[in-house]
Protein backbone atom coordinates (compact mmCIF):
# COMPACT_ATOMS: atom_id res chain seq x y z
CA UNK A 1 0.00 0.00 0.00
CA UNK A 2 1.11 3.51 -0.70
CA UNK A 3 1.80 5.83 2.19
CA UNK A 4 -0.02 9.34 0.89
CA UNK A 5 1.96 12.06 0.31
CA UNK A 6 0.60 14.49 3.31
CA UNK A 7 -1.80 13.56 5.36
CA UNK A 8 -3.86 15.73 8.05
CA UNK A 9 -5.70 13.66 10.98
CA UNK A 10 -7.57 15.02 13.46
CA UNK A 11 -6.27 18.78 13.05
CA UNK A 12 -7.80 21.18 16.11
CA UNK A 13 -7.10 24.82 15.82
CA UNK A 14 -8.41 27.33 18.65
CA UNK A 15 -8.51 30.68 19.32
CA UNK A 16 -9.60 31.46 22.83
CA UNK A 17 -13.21 30.03 22.65
CA UNK A 18 -13.32 30.15 19.02
CA UNK A 19 -12.17 26.68 17.58
CA UNK A 20 -11.38 27.41 13.48
CA UNK A 21 -10.08 23.56 12.78
CA UNK A 22 -12.44 21.11 14.27
CA UNK A 23 -11.16 17.88 13.46
CA UNK A 24 -9.84 17.90 9.59
CA UNK A 25 -9.03 14.89 8.31
CA UNK A 26 -7.04 15.10 4.75
CA UNK A 27 -5.06 12.31 2.48
CA UNK A 28 -3.04 13.73 -0.76
CA UNK A 29 -1.51 10.89 -2.93
CA UNK A 30 1.87 11.60 -4.42
CA UNK A 31 1.19 13.86 -7.50
CA UNK A 32 -2.53 14.44 -6.70
CA UNK A 33 -3.98 17.85 -6.92
CA UNK A 34 -6.72 18.50 -4.29
CA UNK A 35 -8.80 21.50 -3.68
CA UNK A 36 -10.41 22.16 -0.57
CA UNK A 37 -13.88 25.14 -1.39
CA UNK A 38 -15.36 26.49 1.19
CA UNK A 39 -16.73 30.05 2.25
CA UNK A 40 -14.59 33.14 3.96
CA UNK A 41 -13.90 32.25 7.59
CA UNK A 42 -14.31 28.62 7.30
CA UNK A 43 -10.92 27.50 8.08
CA UNK A 44 -9.09 27.29 5.24
CA UNK A 45 -6.16 29.42 5.40
CA UNK A 46 -5.70 28.26 9.27
CA UNK A 47 -5.57 25.04 7.30
CA UNK A 48 -2.60 25.93 5.30
CA UNK A 49 -0.82 27.93 7.97
CA UNK A 50 -0.60 24.36 10.20
CA UNK A 51 0.65 22.75 7.64
CA UNK A 52 3.20 25.44 7.08
CA UNK A 53 4.06 25.76 10.66
CA UNK A 54 3.24 29.12 10.90
CA UNK A 55 0.72 28.18 13.47
CA UNK A 56 0.56 25.30 15.77
CA UNK A 57 -2.43 23.04 16.11
CA UNK A 58 -3.90 21.96 19.13
CA UNK A 59 -4.18 18.64 18.37
CA UNK A 60 -4.15 16.23 15.66
CA UNK A 61 -1.22 15.05 13.34
CA UNK A 62 0.31 16.14 9.88
CA UNK A 63 2.25 13.58 7.94
CA UNK A 64 4.45 14.28 5.73
CA UNK A 65 5.78 11.09 3.97
CA UNK A 66 4.50 8.93 6.96
CA UNK A 67 6.06 11.19 9.25
CA UNK A 68 4.28 13.57 11.97
CA UNK A 69 5.68 17.09 11.43
CA UNK A 70 4.74 18.37 14.71
CA UNK A 71 7.05 15.94 16.29
CA UNK A 72 9.92 16.53 14.43
CA UNK A 73 12.40 18.80 15.91
CA UNK A 74 12.85 22.61 14.34
CA UNK A 75 15.82 21.65 12.80
CA UNK A 76 14.52 18.80 10.79
CA UNK A 77 11.26 20.84 10.36
CA UNK A 78 12.99 23.74 8.80
CA UNK A 79 15.05 21.06 6.34
CA UNK A 80 11.07 19.07 5.31
CA UNK A 81 9.78 22.88 4.88
CA UNK A 82 12.53 23.14 2.08
CA UNK A 83 9.72 20.92 0.22
CA UNK A 84 7.41 23.58 -0.25
CA UNK A 85 6.53 25.80 -1.83
CA UNK A 86 3.68 28.84 -1.53
CA UNK A 87 1.72 30.97 -3.25
CA UNK A 88 0.34 33.14 -0.77
CA UNK A 89 -2.81 34.98 -1.62
CA UNK A 90 -2.09 38.65 -2.21
CA UNK A 91 1.17 37.59 -3.70
CA UNK A 92 3.32 38.78 -0.75
CA UNK A 93 5.89 39.85 -3.13
CA UNK A 94 9.00 41.65 -1.73
CA UNK A 95 8.19 45.41 -2.56
CA UNK A 96 12.20 45.96 -2.01
CA UNK A 97 14.03 43.47 -4.31
CA UNK A 98 13.85 43.46 -8.50
CA UNK A 99 11.48 40.71 -9.69
CA UNK A 100 13.86 38.13 -10.04
CA UNK A 101 15.23 38.45 -6.72
CA UNK A 102 11.85 37.62 -5.64
CA UNK A 103 11.66 34.41 -7.47
CA UNK A 104 15.32 33.91 -6.84
CA UNK A 105 14.31 34.12 -2.80
CA UNK A 106 14.35 30.20 -1.94
CA UNK A 107 17.05 29.56 -3.96
CA UNK A 108 19.44 32.02 -2.61
CA UNK A 109 17.98 31.41 1.14
CA UNK A 110 16.52 28.15 1.33
CA UNK A 111 19.26 26.37 -1.42
CA UNK A 112 22.07 28.30 -0.55
CA UNK A 113 22.69 29.16 -4.03
CA UNK A 114 24.91 32.81 -4.84
CA UNK A 115 23.05 35.37 -6.48
CA UNK A 116 24.61 35.19 -9.49
CA UNK A 117 23.82 31.49 -9.93
CA UNK A 118 19.86 32.07 -9.23
CA UNK A 119 19.12 34.41 -11.25
CA UNK A 120 19.56 32.57 -14.63
CA UNK A 121 17.37 30.17 -13.09
CA UNK A 122 14.62 32.57 -12.19
CA UNK A 123 14.83 34.25 -15.22
CA UNK A 124 14.33 30.84 -16.90
CA UNK A 125 11.41 30.46 -14.61
CA UNK A 126 10.01 33.58 -15.14
CA UNK A 127 9.81 32.58 -18.63
CA UNK A 128 7.48 29.70 -17.81
CA UNK A 129 5.32 31.77 -16.45
CA UNK A 130 5.24 33.78 -19.49
CA UNK A 131 7.12 36.42 -18.22
CA UNK A 132 10.15 38.15 -19.99
CA UNK A 133 13.86 38.83 -18.43
CA UNK A 134 12.81 42.36 -18.80
CA UNK A 135 10.19 41.88 -16.52
CA UNK A 136 12.95 40.80 -13.75
CA UNK A 137 14.45 43.75 -13.57
CA UNK A 138 11.11 45.65 -12.22
CA UNK A 139 9.87 46.40 -9.01
CA UNK A 140 6.62 44.49 -8.11
CA UNK A 141 5.04 47.68 -7.45
CA UNK A 142 5.45 48.29 -11.21
CA UNK A 143 3.42 45.30 -12.11
CA UNK A 144 0.01 44.65 -12.69
CA UNK A 145 -2.43 42.48 -10.15
CA UNK A 146 -2.18 39.35 -12.69
CA UNK A 147 1.51 39.79 -13.38
CA UNK A 148 2.29 40.04 -9.59
CA UNK A 149 0.31 36.33 -9.24
CA UNK A 150 2.45 35.06 -12.27
CA UNK A 151 5.43 36.32 -10.44
CA UNK A 152 4.35 35.02 -6.87
CA UNK A 153 3.80 31.20 -8.98
CA UNK A 154 7.05 31.71 -10.36
CA UNK A 155 8.75 32.02 -7.02
CA UNK A 156 6.35 28.58 -5.84
CA UNK A 157 8.33 26.82 -8.14
CA UNK A 158 11.29 27.87 -8.62
CA UNK A 159 13.17 25.71 -6.26
CA UNK A 160 11.35 22.96 -8.15
CA UNK A 161 9.46 21.68 -4.72
CA UNK A 162 7.24 18.46 -4.00
CA UNK A 163 4.36 19.92 -2.66
CA UNK A 164 3.00 23.51 -3.02
CA UNK A 165 0.36 25.05 -1.54
CA UNK A 166 -2.26 27.73 -3.20
CA UNK A 167 -4.06 30.17 -1.19
CA UNK A 168 -6.91 31.26 -2.93
CA UNK A 169 -4.49 32.01 -6.65
CA UNK A 170 -7.14 33.40 -8.22
CA UNK A 171 -8.88 36.07 -6.27
CA UNK A 172 -9.46 39.44 -7.16
CA UNK A 173 -8.26 38.36 -11.34
CA UNK A 174 -10.61 38.85 -13.97
CA UNK A 175 -12.08 35.54 -15.42
CA UNK A 176 -9.56 35.84 -18.18
CA UNK A 177 -6.57 36.11 -16.07
CA UNK A 178 -7.84 34.18 -13.52
CA UNK A 179 -7.81 31.41 -16.33
CA UNK A 180 -4.34 32.17 -17.24
CA UNK A 181 -3.66 31.44 -13.61
CA UNK A 182 -5.15 27.86 -13.48
CA UNK A 183 -3.64 27.09 -16.79
CA UNK A 184 -0.18 27.66 -15.25
CA UNK A 185 -0.87 26.19 -12.23
CA UNK A 186 -2.05 22.87 -14.30
CA UNK A 187 1.17 23.06 -16.33
CA UNK A 188 3.62 23.39 -12.93
CA UNK A 189 1.57 20.41 -11.07
CA UNK A 190 1.42 18.23 -13.55
CA UNK A 191 5.58 18.44 -14.85
CA UNK A 192 4.86 20.92 -17.41
CA UNK A 193 5.96 24.07 -16.02
CA UNK A 194 8.76 25.30 -13.97
CA UNK A 195 11.94 22.51 -15.57
CA UNK A 196 9.26 19.91 -16.09
CA UNK A 197 8.78 18.93 -12.34
CA UNK A 198 5.38 17.61 -11.26
CA UNK A 199 4.32 18.52 -7.84
CA UNK A 200 2.13 17.42 -5.38
CA UNK A 201 -0.78 20.51 -4.85
CA UNK A 202 -3.36 21.52 -1.98
CA UNK A 203 -5.00 24.83 -2.94
CA UNK A 204 -8.04 26.22 -0.99
CA UNK A 205 -10.28 28.55 -2.97
CA UNK A 206 -14.10 29.63 -3.11
CA UNK A 207 -13.56 29.90 -7.04
CA UNK A 208 -15.79 26.68 -8.45
CA UNK A 209 -14.28 27.64 -12.00
CA UNK A 210 -10.61 27.23 -10.84
CA UNK A 211 -11.29 24.30 -8.67
CA UNK A 212 -12.81 22.50 -11.75
CA UNK A 213 -9.92 23.24 -13.77
CA UNK A 214 -7.03 22.46 -11.23
CA UNK A 215 -8.32 19.58 -9.06
CA UNK A 216 -8.19 15.75 -9.33
CA UNK A 217 -9.85 15.67 -6.34
CA UNK A 218 -12.42 18.17 -4.80
CA UNK A 219 -13.17 18.72 -0.49
CA UNK A 220 -15.21 20.84 1.30
CA UNK A 221 -14.95 22.88 4.57
CA UNK A 222 -17.12 23.62 6.75
CA UNK A 223 -17.17 24.65 10.10
CA UNK A 224 -13.93 23.52 10.43
CA UNK A 225 -14.51 19.88 9.18
CA UNK A 226 -14.14 18.15 6.24
CA UNK A 227 -17.80 17.09 4.82
CA UNK A 228 -17.37 16.03 1.83
CA UNK A 229 -14.45 14.39 -0.24
CA UNK A 230 -14.07 12.89 -3.78
CA UNK A 231 -12.83 12.80 -7.22
CA UNK A 232 -13.37 16.62 -8.81
CA UNK A 233 -15.64 14.83 -11.94
CA UNK A 234 -18.50 13.71 -8.87
CA UNK A 235 -18.55 16.98 -7.53
CA UNK A 236 -21.98 18.16 -8.90
CA UNK A 237 -23.36 14.42 -8.12
CA UNK A 238 -21.93 14.57 -4.32
CA UNK A 239 -25.35 14.00 -3.05
CA UNK A 240 -24.54 16.26 -0.08
CA UNK A 241 -26.90 19.20 0.32
CA UNK A 242 -23.62 21.60 1.71
CA UNK A 243 -21.41 21.20 -1.45
CA UNK A 244 -24.79 21.41 -3.69
CA UNK A 245 -25.66 24.53 -2.54
CA UNK A 246 -21.97 25.98 -3.19
CA UNK A 247 -21.08 24.71 -5.93
CA UNK A 248 -24.55 26.41 -7.33
CA UNK A 249 -23.92 29.50 -5.64
CA UNK A 250 -27.43 29.30 -4.05
CA UNK A 251 -28.43 31.62 -0.62
CA UNK A 252 -30.80 29.07 0.52
CA UNK A 253 -30.09 25.95 1.98
CA UNK A 254 -28.29 24.76 4.40
CA UNK A 255 -25.55 27.37 4.83
CA UNK A 256 -27.01 30.05 6.50
CA UNK A 257 -25.38 33.88 6.00
CA UNK A 258 -25.47 36.08 8.95
CA UNK A 259 -26.98 38.99 6.94
CA UNK A 260 -28.51 41.82 8.91
CA UNK A 261 -31.77 42.60 7.05
CA UNK A 262 -33.30 46.29 7.34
Amino acid sequence: MTTPKLVLRGVVKRFGHKTVLDGIDLEIDAGQSLVVIGGSGTGKSVMLKCILGLIQPDAGQILLDGRNMLELSRTERETQMRRFGMLFQGAALFDSLPVWENVAFGLVNGRGMTRRQAKPLAIETLARVGLGPDVGELRPSELSGGMQKRVALARAVATEPEIILFDEPTTGLDPIMADVINDLIVDCTKGDGARGQASTTLSITHDMASARKIADKIAMIYKGRIIWCGPAAQVDDSGNPFVDQFIHGRAEGPIRMDVKRA
